[in-house]
């Protein structure tokens, strides 16, 4: 099992190349990548995604990553001669309509505007391809890692969150036959008492209490709460669980919702609001996981 949260940390150093890669990954329903990286690797951009999709199935992943050529080929400077033509002009124009301010541009400052001067990056070589490959194969082994760890706490975390579920499923079902035993004693006293001492039709009593008996049964919920328990402990032990697990525990609200809504019992309810509070538990922390 894995946590979709992690960071790792990844980095190459051959052949004039320096790249290190980090990546950190944060709960999302689907795999979401964004990448940051200099623009000489955007060809690869593609084949990195499949890369990240070869590790990640879920959750939402930032790639950054830095590039140091330290090559003695290196990009050439140009101007961007309209550019600064344009800033010439401006600076012109300024002097015109206030002659009494001092027109100081020089050549200096010109090259010192905003992208006047800009470096022509040098294309990155095969060397920097397979090394940016490298670098993220390493930042995701150890993302994963990370995750992993993450992932056996949640999975520790939520099998000792079903054994509490059990132990509540445990004790709807040994309330759940006393349900129609309590109503009938309780009818069959206030129909005594509203008939002040008058025969009793034992037969319309035991009419009601059998209505009663149909209407509030939830054997068929417990014995699907039992199922989704051992369900969910043979999930947690596979890997990529995220998904059925989420899925899963949707039925597990369903059959508590149901069995609270059929159970007319005040006891029984309580047990089952308290077995809802947990299951809500459970469900946040498979959020968490891939």
């Amino acid at each position: 099992m894995f946590s979709m949260t992690g960071y790792g940390k990844g980095t190459y150093d051959k052949g004039g190349a320096e790249i290190v890669c980090e990546i950190k990954t944060v709960n999302n329903r689907y795999l979401d990548v964004s990448f940051k990286m200099p623009r000489v690797f955007l060809p690869l951009e593609e084949t990195l995604r499949e890369i990240v999709r070869s590790y990640l199935t879920r959750g939402h992943a930032d790639v950054f990553i830095s590039y140091k050529d330290k090559r003695e080929t290196r990009g050439d400077f140009f101007v961007d001669l309209p550019l600064a033509k344009s800033y010439v002009r401006a600076a012109q124009t300024l002097a015109n309509a206030f002659p009494e301010a001092e027109n100081d541009l020089t050549l200096t400052a010109l090259m010192k505007l905003p992208d006047v001067i800009k470096t022509e990056e040098a294309d990155a070589d095969d060397t920097a391809g397979e090394g940016v490959k490298e670098a993220l194969c390493a930042a995701l082994g150890n993302l994963n890692v990370m995750r992993k760890k993450e992932g056996e706490k949640l999975k520790n975390d939520m099998l000792s969150r079903m054994v509490t579920i059990e132990n509540y499923v445990n004790d709807i079902a040994l309330r759940a036959p006393l349900v129609a035993k309590d109503y009938f004693e309780k009818l069959t006293a206030r129909v005594k008492e509203a008939l002040s001492g008058a025969a009793i039709d034992e037969g319309r009593l035991l009419t009601e209490a059998a209505v009663f008996t149909d209407k509030s049964n939830i054997d068929e919920e417990i014995t699907r709460l039992y199922s989704h328990i051992a369900q969910f402990r043979a999930i947690c032990e596979e890997g990529v669980v995220g998904r059925k697990l989420d899925f899963l525990v949707q039925e597990f609200n369903r059959e508590a919702n149901t069995a609270c809504s059929k159970s007319n019992d005040a006891a029984l309810t309580k047990t089952g609001l308290a077995l809802k509070n947990e299951i809500e538990k459970v469900r946040e922390q498979v959020q968490n996981v891939e």
